[in-house]
C-alpha cells in the first residue's frame, strides 16, 4: 500500500540566512580570495538580504549568492579542484560499492540505500576531513544507515513498484562524486528491467560543488543513461530557469528520481511523480519534515 504523502513546499527561513554568509565566504575563499575581497563579498551579500523574498525557495537564493561570490572573487568554478577530488573518490569506491550490491539479498535496496547514503560527498555543507572520514567507512564495508526501516521516510516498497511500471526515468543529479554511486543505482534499475530512457540531468553550469557534464562522464555516467543538461545554474532544480529540452523531458517522464536536499527544496511542492533521495543536511528540513539532521529519505511528497 502507497504511504501517505503530502505536498511540502519549501521557503527560506531567517535560519538560512547565516548558512548563506557562511556559503558565500567558503567560495571565495575557494576561489583564492583574500580577506579584503572576501569582506567585500560579505558586504555585497549584506546589501542584498534586505531584497530577498523569503518565500522562494533556498536554491533560489543559493543562486544569487554564489554570483555575489563569483563576480567579486573573479572565479567561475571556485569548486573545480573539490569536484575533481570528489570524483577521484567516489571512483575508488565503486568496486566496493558493487561488491555490496552483488552480496545483497534485494539488490535493488541496497543499491538505493547507497546512492541516498552517498549524499554526504557534499563539500558545500562538510568540510574534507568529515567527508574523507565518512568515505573511509564505506571502503571499510560500513555502510550502515540508522534509519532505513523509518516507514513514512523511507518508501521503498513503492519506489519499487514505481519504478517497475516506469518507461521513461529521469534521474536529477545532485555533487560530483556522489554521481558514483547513482552510477550503481541506476545499474540496478536497468537490471531489474529494461527502460524505453534514462535521462541523467546535471547542471548546466557551475554551481557549488554541483554535477556538471564533465563530472558525470569521468564517472562513467554515460555508459548506463543519457547524460543532459537541465540547463539551470541554480543548486537546485528550478524548472524556470530549465531549458525548453529538458522541461519536455521532465514533463514526459513515468518517473522522476531526485537526489539532494537542493533538488527537494526546489521541487518538493510538484505534482510530478518525483520520489525524492536525500541525507537530510540542515535544522530547517529536518523541523519541516519531522526529522533529525543526518536522516536519509526516500518518498514521494505529492
Amino acid at each position: 500500500m502507497a504511504s501517505e504523502s503530502r505536498s511540502i513546499k519549501m521557503r527560506t527561513h531567517l535560519d538560512c540566512i547565516p548558512c548563506f554568509f557562511k556559503q558565500a565566504l567558503q567560495a571565495g575563499r575557494l576561489a583564492g580570495a583574500d580577506e579584503l575581497t572576501q569582506k567585500r563579498i560579505a558586504d555585497e551579500l549584506a546589501r542584498e538580504i534586505p531584497r530577498f523574498d523569503l518565500s522562494l525557495s533556498p536554491p533560489e537564493m543559493g543562486r544569487a549568492i554564489y554570483q555575489i561570490a563569483r563576480k567579486i572573487a573573479i572565479h567561475d568554478d571556485p569548486y573545480k579542484e573539490i569536484k575533481h577530488k570528489s570524483n577521484q573518490l567516489a571512483l575508488g569506491l565503486l568496486p566496493k560499492l558493487r561488491e555490496k550490491v552483488e552480496a545483497s539479498r534485494d539488490r535493488l535496496l541496497t543499491a538505493t540505500e547507497l546512492a541516498i547514503a552517498g549524499n554526504v560527498i557534499d563539500y558545500g555543507v562538510k568540510n574534507s576531513l568529515e567527508i574523507e572520514r565518512e568515505a573511509e567507512n564505506f571502503l571499510n564495508g560500513n555502510f550502515d544507515i540508522h534509519n532505513k526501516y523509518n516507514k513514512p521516510i523511507f518508501a521503498y516498497r513503492e519506489f519499487r513498484q514505481a519504478l517497475g511500471k516506469a518507461g521513461v526515468v529521469l534521474y536529477l543529479a545532485d555533487n560530483a562524486g556522489e554521481t558514483i554511486f547513482d552510477r550503481v543505482l541506476i545499474e540496478e534499475i536497468k537490471r531489474l528491467s529494461k527502460k524505453s530512457g534514462i535521462f541523467y540531468a546535471v547542471k548546466d553550469k557551475p554551481i557549488i560543488n554541483d554535477a556538471l557534464i564533465d563530472d558525470a562522464l569521468i564517472c562513467g555516467i554515460d555508459k548506463v543513461a543519457q547524460v543532459i543538461s537541465s540547463g539551470c545554474d541554480a543548486p537546485g532544480t528550478i524548472l524556470g530557469l530549465c531549458s525548453r529540452q529538458f522541461r519536455a523531458i521532465y514533463k514526459d517522464a513515468d518517473l522522476i528520481i531526485s537526489k539532494g536536499q537542493g533538488n527537494f527544496e526546489a521541487l518538493s511542492s510538484k505534482d510530478e511523480p518525483i520520489y525524492f533521495l536525500f541525507r537530510i543536511k540542515c535544522t530547517v528540513v529536518a523541523m519541516q519534515l519531522g526529522c533529525k539532521v543526518g536522516d536519509l529519505i526516500l518518498k514521494r511528497f505529492s
